[in-house]
């Protein structure tokens, strides 16, 4: 299985993915380091990225699930997934789950505040927002509220999806 963290930057995916992966003993991938270099740098510098900046990461990131799975490997995947079009993207298999870690924007832009050594302009919050869209029911996507610590959130992905001692 692939287990996909999404949600807007700040609200916790590689921190979550980390000690979810961890804990089921998957491996974790972090899809900001499938970026290309120039994508990374507009990030830096404040401009948001476009459809046509991230299909090539999109692709990349597809293709790495896709070895992942034939290679009967378990994995959590932080990603952004945005929107709709990116998750499809994604969805390379039924064995490939989301989970959208939903927050609002005052507590997103706090607890992206409180983060250190991250590419991720705090300015490009609100084109984060602006760009996300919310999962729709046929998506078959676990939505987790913000506003617990980290452990309580995998506890409750755990729960959810009968995670539990799966490694």
């Amino acid at each position: 299985m692939i287990l996909i963290i999404f949600g807007v930057s700040g609200a916790g995916k590689t921190t979550v993915g980390k000690l979810l992966a961890r804990e089921l003993g998957w491996r974790f991938l972090e899809a900001d380091d499938f970026h290309s270099a120039t994508n990374i740098e507009k990030m830096r510098n404040g401009h948001p990225l476009t459809d046509e900046d991230r299909w090539p990461w999109l692709g990349c990131l597809r293709k790495q699930i896709e070895q992942l799975l034939s290679a009967g490997e378990n994995a959590v995947l932080a990603c952004s997934a945005l929107k709709r079009a990116y998750r499809d993207r994604l969805r390379a298999a039924d064995e490939v789950k989301f989970v959208f870690l939903r927050g609002d924007y005052a507590l997103v832009e706090k607890q992206l505040r409180n983060r250190h050594g991250h590419f991720m302009n705090a300015a490009l919050l609100q084109s984060q927002f602006d760009d996300l869209e919310e999962p729709q029911p046929d998506e078959n996507v676990l939505t987790i509220e913000l506003g617990r610590t980290p452990e309580e959130i995998v506890e409750r992905i755990e729960a959810k999806l009968n995670l539990a001692n799966s490694g």
